[in-house]
C-alpha cells in the first residue's frame, strides 16, 4: 500500500518546487527548472505512481500571471478528477513575506492582509521555500488565483 501524503507545489518562478508530506512533515522535495505546463503531468505521474496523495496545496499568487494560471488549471484538475482537495494560500507563506517580482520595477507587497504593487529601485532576489511543517490552517478552501494586477 502506497504512503498517505499531501503535496504542496510553488510554481511561481524557477525552480518550480514540489513537497511531499507525510504527517504533515516534508519528506520529500523535488526541483525542476523546465516551464510548469511542461514538467508538471510528469512530475505528477511519478508522485501518483509512488504515492496515495490526500490533499493538494499550493502557492496562488501574487506572481507570474502565466505561472498561476498553469498551477492552478493543473492542480484543479487534479482535483476534480481524482476527487482530491485542493488548497492554497498566498505566496508571501513561502518568502518570509518579502516582496514578489511584479513587471518592470513594481513588486508586490503584503502589508497586514492587503496585497499591493509597489515600486522599488533595487532589484530583488524571489526565493521561496517548502515548510518543514505543513499546517493546514494556514491554508484556505479557496483556492482561486491571485493574480494581482490585471493583464498589461
Amino acid at each position: 500500500m502506497p504512503k498517505k501524503v499531501d503535496v504542496c507545489l510553488i510554481a511561481l518562478s524557477s525552480p518550480i518546487m514540489i513537497g511531499i508530506y507525510e504527517d504533515k512533515k516534508l519528506i520529500e522535495t523535488l526541483l525542476s527548472e523546465e516551464k510548469s505546463s511542461d514538467v508538471l503531468p510528469c512530475l505528477f505521474d511519478d508522485i501518483f505512481k509512488k504515492y496515495s496523495v490526500e490533499n493538494l496545496f499550493y502557492a496562488n499568487g501574487p506572481g507570474s500571471f502565466m505561472a498561476i494560471k498553469v498551477a492552478y488549471i493543473f492542480l484543479k484538475s487534479i482535483s476534480i478528477l481524482k476527487k482530491i482537495p485542493l488548497f492554497a494560500t498566498d505566496a508571501f507563506y513561502f518568502n518570509n513575506n518579502k516582496p514578489i517580482k511584479a513587471i518592470g520595477k513594481l513588486y508586490f507587497v503584503k502589508i497586514s492582509s492587503e496585497i499591493k504593487t509597489e515600486k522599488l529601485n533595487e532589484i530583488l532576489e524571489m526565493n521561496f521555500e517548502l515548510p518543514d511543517l505543513l499546517k493546514y490552517s494556514d491554508f484556505s478552501k479557496t483556492a482561486d488565483p491571485l493574480y494581482g494586477i490585471g493583464a498589461v
